[in-house]
């Protein structure tokens, strides 16, 4: 299921805070009819704060009933209610309950202290209080959070499902100690080690509760592997990756090979390559140990794009441009799978050729290629990624760029 940022006002894609979008459904007709709000656990355990305190905002806002604490994982609101509209409704909860007033970090807890709701920041270290004034306010003074409290029916539900989805032993690891916060301690308050964006949402969503999609579990068996590797396009069932670099692991079943099948697995489940998620495809490299190996970089190039690279080439260049760095060697992997992925397709569909300069110019302004390497790679063809034939092809293919890249630099060096 996608994810959207905790903050509305925030578009940052890489955006630590993240959770589910509200899914509900309308059940009934008539004076029966009824909105159940499908997810409702899994967006409350993202804010950190019980399911109960949802349902009831969502209730005093719409003047409707609703039920708290249901057993059996149903949440519902009396009437008919739009998705759309619930979140909108969500995001005003999210500022009077969640956000701290100070830094605007989710990473709050409720305090409740002497007839006061305190929100208690653990990024800022700000405790500001709640006005006491709303609906809500009274109902979390009545229902406050018992620390050290067992889970509740549909809180065990979620993490058993959770389990059930993760593949691996990751859960089996952390999986208790989660369940002792419960759902007022949340999984918001992370150690971040780094100021990596990507990497600090990665360690996010390694927790538990965010492996709860299927979306995040993939089949290793070696059989699962094979049959995935058949399904490849023909030009890639050769192999995702080529060989021969220093540092590199082997290819075959390799862990680059997986994760280019994965991609594609991926972009046929949800209906197109551009809704697969950037965040999803580093969590996946990362989980493979190879979100930092040159290599990677030629299996994205080959795997992200269609014959419309030119136009995808921008929503994908943050993450690209994190993964690439300053490195040369990134650089030219980068290069190298541009031009294997030209090639690949000029075979079929000549036109293809009319986006190299195109491409090149994006990737250039976008700061992922140095000029020094990329006029490197344009004064000599190579048979590294494709055959000498069709490398020397895709370098004329680029003469556009490397003479207005050459004419820019002469431009400076008179001025």
């Amino acid at each position: 299921m996608a994810t959207i940022n905790i903050r509305s006002d925030v578009k940052d894609p890489f955006y630590r805070y993240k959770m589910e979008r509200l899914q509900s459904k309308i059940e009934g007709k008539g004076n029966g009819i009824k909105t159940v709000i499908v997810n409702l656990t899994s967006v409350a355990s993202s804010l950190a704060r019980p399911g109960s305190y949802v349902i009831k905002y969502f209730g005093f806002e719409l003047g409707a009933q609703t039920n708290s604490n249901p057993a059996d994982d149903r949440w519902i609101i009396n009437g008919a209610h739009e998705a759309s509209k619930l979140q909108e409704y969500l995001n005003g909860f999210i500022t009077k309950f969640v956000l701290c007033k100070e830094c605007k970090n989710p990473e709050t807890d409720v305090v409740i202290k002497d007839g006061h709701i305190v929100l208690d920041c653990k990024a800022c270290g700000k405790r500001s209080d709640v006005d006491l004034r709303l609906k809500l306010s009274g109902f979390i003074l009545k229902n406050q959070p018992k620390k050290g409290a067992k889970k509740d029916k549909a809180a065990k539900r979620a993490a058993r499902e959770a389990k059930k989805n993760s593949n691996g032993d990751d859960d089996k690891g952390s999986g208790e100690d989660n369940s002792n916060n419960g759902s007022e301690e949340g999984d918001l308050a992370i150690e971040a080690n780094s100021d990596d964006e990507m990497t600090r949402q990665a360690e996010e969503l390694d927790a538990p509760r965010e492996v709860k999609d299927d979306e995040w579990a993939v089949d290793m068996s070696e059989e699962a592997i094979k049959a995935r590797q058949q399904q490849l396009p023909d030009d890639l069932k050769q192999k995702l990756v080529l060989g021969g670099d220093d540092d590199d692991e082997e290819g075959g079943n390799s862990n680059y090979d997986i994760l280019g099948s994965w991609i594609i697995s991926e972009a046929e489940e949800k209906g197109k390559i551009d809704n697969v998620e950037d965040i999803q495809i580093y969590v996946k490299a990362k989980e493979l140990g190879i979100e930092s190996k040159h290599r990677t970089i030629l299996v994205l190039m080959q795997t992200l794009f269609t014959d419309d690279i030119a136009k995808q080439i921008p929503k994908r260049a943050a993450m690209l441009k994190n993964m690439v760095g300053d490195s040369e060697k990134h650089q030219k992997s980068l290069l190298g799978g541009l031009e294997r992925f030209i090639g690949t397709r000029g075979k079929d569909n000549p036109k293809i050729y009319d986006e190299t300069s195109k491409v090149l110019i994006l990737i250039y302004n976008a700061d992922l290629i140095d000029e020094e390497v990329v006029k490197k790679w344009g004064s000599r063809a190579s048979k590294k990624y494709i055959d000498l034939a069709t490398s020397k092809k895709v370098r004329k293919s680029a003469d556009i760029f490397l003479t207005w890249l050459n004419e820019a630099e002469s431009d400076e060096e008179s001025e």
